[in-house]
Parts: C-alpha cells; structure tokens; sequence
C-alpha cells in the first residue's frame, strides 16, 4: 500500500497541490505536517511511520518534502528500510524498492556521511572560536558561569542553523528544555517562544 506524506512550510502553506498529485499516485492515506521553523515537531511523519505497516512505501512530492537534510532524508530512509517499508519520490522518480532507486540512495549515504563529517569539522571550528572568544555580555541572572558558558554555545549552534535542536543538545549534553532556557537568557527569540506566544 502507498501512503502519502505532504510537507508545507510558512510561505507555502496549502497543501493542495500535495494531495492532489499523492492521490494521484495512488496514495490512500496521506499525512500531513505544517513547518514553521526548524524547531517546529514533525507528527504528521510519526504518524505515518506508525500507520505502516511491512511492505508498504511512504510517497512524497519531491524529496525536501521529506528531510530537512540530506542527512536527514538518509536517516528516515534507512528507518524505513529497517523497517520492511519502501519510499518514493515523484518528482525525482525515485523508488527504493528498485534496484535503481536503491543504488541512488547508497550515493545518497555517501554524500550525507560527507555532509555529516563536514558539520562536524565546522561545529569544532565553531565552539573552538566561541570558547577562545570567552562569555560575551553580563552573565544574565540565575546562571552559574558554567552554564552561561554553555548557553553561549548552544547560541553559537542554534544561530548556524546546521545541527536539529536534537543534535544541539547532544552536542552540549543538555535537555530540550534547558537549550531554549539557555537560548531565552542569551536573548534569542526562538519559534518555540512565538508558538507559545501567540
């Protein structure tokens, strides 16, 4: 069975279009998730994930549809793979479930893992410069020196738009919770604080 999954993001939010080409695919069901930033939570895929079943394959349009990253695509397509399940994209005409479609994902795997090591060599770069830059401002009220520290990489991180807020705080070892703490005292405006905002 094929199941569709249609992504929209501020600028573009209807989602006609999407729907309209995933029915004609011959989707029978199709999820969908509304993106407003690169914090914002992704359901409308998890739900999808949990609705398949071996066998089936996830459509999308085009393949920004799915990842935010090419190393984020890889990621969900080896989960669907571990999976038993298949993924295609229209526009790309690529189908996992064929040999070639499977050949152009293992170029897609070498280049993620590229882009990956890339990231990694810039993030070093990057927490190098801030740690030899040391605090920048008044440390705001209520955090120690260490976590000011802390809170000045993650911005340094979160500014660079490079790593998910997931890998943000792995990189620091710190919680969801406390990285937009940390992002609220450095004085970041955050698409987690305009949703609750608004």
């Amino acid at each position: 069975m094929k199941v569709g999954y249609a992504r929209v993001f501020n600028t573009d939010l209807n989602t006609s279009t999407q729907l309209e080409t995933l029915q004609q695919a011959g989707c029978k069901h199709i999820f969908i998730d509304k993106i407003i930033d690169a914090t914002t939570e992704i359901p409308g895929l998890e739900a999808a994930m949990s609705y398949m079943r071996a066998g089936d394959t996830l459509v999308v349009c085009r393949l920004e549809r799915l990842g935010r990253s090419l190393i984020n695509l890889v990621e969900i397509v080896n989960q669907l793979a571990a999976r038993g399940l298949g993924f295609q994209s229209l526009q790309e005409s690529i189908d996992t479930t064929s040999t070639e479609g499977q050949s152009v994902f293992e170029v897609f795997a070498i280049l993620a893992k590229f882009e990956k090591n890339m990231i990694r060599e810039r993030t070093k770069i990057r927490l190098s410069a801030a740690r030899a830059r040391g605090r920048k401002g008044g440390r705001p009220r209520g955090l120690s020196a260490a976590a000011q520290h802390t809170a000045m990489l993650a911005e340094e991180l979160y500014l660079a738009r490079e790593l998910s807020i997931r890998e943000i705080c792995k990189e620091l070892s710190i919680s969801r919770g406390t990285l937009y703490n940390y992002l609220r005292f450095r004085g970041i405006k955050t698409g987690a604080e305009t949703r609750r905002s608004s």
